[in-house]
């Protein structure tokens, strides 16, 4: 049923576009309803049940592990072959957050159970977390050309709807019962895939694929393959193995996000960049996901 789902928005989103129906920017629509409802009420919905201790250190640090090693490679790439500034900040949010709930679960669940997908729910909110802050910050960072204070900037951020949805989640359980809102919640958050892959489908230009084809190239590599085998030396070197490093592993292999293309998109940040990561990405994954598999089960 994901995957049914994956195909059907993405494929309507695509015959949207090509119909010619649609004005040129009506995806801005979708993506502010994705970034100031439907990102907070998946905060709001998920956070607040989540049980914090040591176990759940290695999936929520996964994310922030695999950004910084993105952020690493984007610069090495962007200083070699001077790439311009919007093209960096995409490549960096989609090469440096992963899909890690949508396509990770269902992956997940296939190859680990129901053990392997509670770890996968951890490993989600590292993105969401990484998302509402690093991926905020450089978002917003490369938006204003890089000239923008540090107090601006991060009253930008404390304001970013994302970033106010996942701070309350954290903080309000504390004081106020959320349970009687949740199903409100859910339902809002429910609509954030759909539309988000709808969106990707919009903006998706098949006829340019190829454009950009050696910066696609080098972000999927990182994507798919290096930031696991980082992740993968890293939970080595650490002496850790079983059902959390491997679980952990495999997440850092999905896909790019769809919400970092979409807040690309946003920013107007090398759109078509990003999505042609996220699209592209989906598709690979199917096929890297069970390589990695295997991988992990050996190693670790």
């Amino acid at each position: 049923m994901h995957f049914l789902l994956i195909i059907g928005a993405l494929t309507a989103g695509q015959l949207a576009r090509q119909s010619g129906l649609f004005p040129g920017r009506a995806h801005g629509w979708v993506n502010r309803w994705i970034i100031a409802v439907a990102l907070p009420s998946v905060a709001l919905h998920v956070v607040p049940s989540i049980r914090w201790d040591a176990s759940v250190l290695l999936p929520f640090l996964t994310s922030p592990l695999v950004f910084a090693g993105a952020w690493l490679f984007v610069t090495h790439l962007s200083r070699r072959y001077a790439v311009p500034p919007e093209t960096r900040a995409a490549l960096l949010l989609t090469a440096g957050l992963g899909n890690t709930s949508f396509i990770g679960f269902p992956l997940t669940q296939a190859y680990f159970g129901d053990e392997g997908l509670r770890i996968a729910v951890m490993c989600d909110q590292g993105s969401f977390f990484t998302l509402s802050t690093l991926g905020t910050l450089t978002a917003l960072h490369a938006a204003h050309g890089g000239n923008v204070s540090i107090p601006s900037l991060a009253k930008k951020v404390a304001f970013f709807p994302p970033f106010i949805g996942f701070l309350a989640a954290v903080l309000l359980p504390a004081f106020v019962d959320l349970s009687p809102a949740d199903p409100l919640f859910s339902l809002l958050a429910s609509t954030l895939v759909p539309l988000a892959l709808f969106s990707v489908g919009l903006q998706l230009n098949l006829s340019d694929l190829g454009l950009r084809s050696p910066l696609l190239a080098a972000g999927l590599a990182y994507k798919l393959l290096i930031a696991p085998l980082l992740l993968l030396a890293a939970a080595a070197a650490a002496g850790l193995s079983g059902v959390v490093a491997q679980v952990s592993v495999f997440e850092a292999a999905m896909p790019p996000m769809i919400t970092a293309a979409i807040l690309a998109a946003e920013h107007r940040l090398d759109p078509a960049l990003a999505n042609r990561m996220a699209g592209a990405g989906i598709v690979l994954s199917f096929v890297s996901s069970a390589v990695w598999w295997y991988i992990v089960m050996t190693v670790l």
